[in-house]
C-alpha cells in the first residue's frame, strides 16, 4: 500500500510534464517564416515565369557586367598569390633540407678522412709519401 502513493505521484508529474512539452515548439528556430515549409520553398524555389525570364536575360553566352570580371579576376589573383606562396615556403624547405644534408656529408666526409689520417700517421710530420723526393 505504501508504494502507490508514490508511484502515482511519479505518473501524475510525468503526465503534467509530456503535457507541457507537448504544446511547446518542438523547433529550435525561432523565425516563424523560416520554419514554416512554405517559407523555406519561396527561398529555393522561383516562379516559372521569373525562372524562365532570368535563364533569357542572362544566357550562357550573356556579357558579364565589370563588378563580376573584377570579382573573378580578384579571385584568380588571390589564388594565384596562394599557391605562389605555398610553392615559394615548399621551396624554402627542400632548400634548407638539401642545404642541411649536404653539412652532414661534408662532416661526415671530414671526420672519416681525419679517423683515416689518425689511423695511418706513421710519426712523420708531414707525411713521408707527400714529401719524398726523387732522385
Amino acid at each position: 500500500m505504501s508504494w502507490t502513493r508514490p508511484l502515482l505521484l511519479t505518473c501524475l508529474v510525468a503526465l503534467s510534464i509530456i503535457t507541457l512539452l507537448h504544446g511547446a515548439d518542438s523547433t529550435a528556430v525561432s523565425d516563424k517564416k523560416a520554419a514554416s515549409p512554405q517559407g523555406a520553398l519561396r527561398k529555393i524555389f522561383m516562379p516559372e515565369a521569373d525562372a524562365s525570364s532570368f535563364i533569357k536575360r542572362r544566357g550562357r553566352r550573356a556579357v558579364k557586367t565589370q563588378d563580376e570580371i573584377n570579382a573573378e579576376q580578384r579571385q584568380r589573383l588571390a589564388a594565384d598569390e596562394r599557391r605562389r606562396e605555398y610553392h615559394e615556403e615548399q621551396r624554402n624547405e627542400f632548400e634548407s633540407h638539401a642545404e642541411e644534408e649536404h653539412d652532414e656529408q661534408d662532416e661526415r666526409t671530414r671526420e672519416k678522412t681525419e679517423q683515416w689520417r689518425e689511423f695511418h700517421y706513421d710519426g712523420l710530420d708531414p707525411s713521408y709519401e707527400y714529401n719524398r723526393h726523387t732522385v
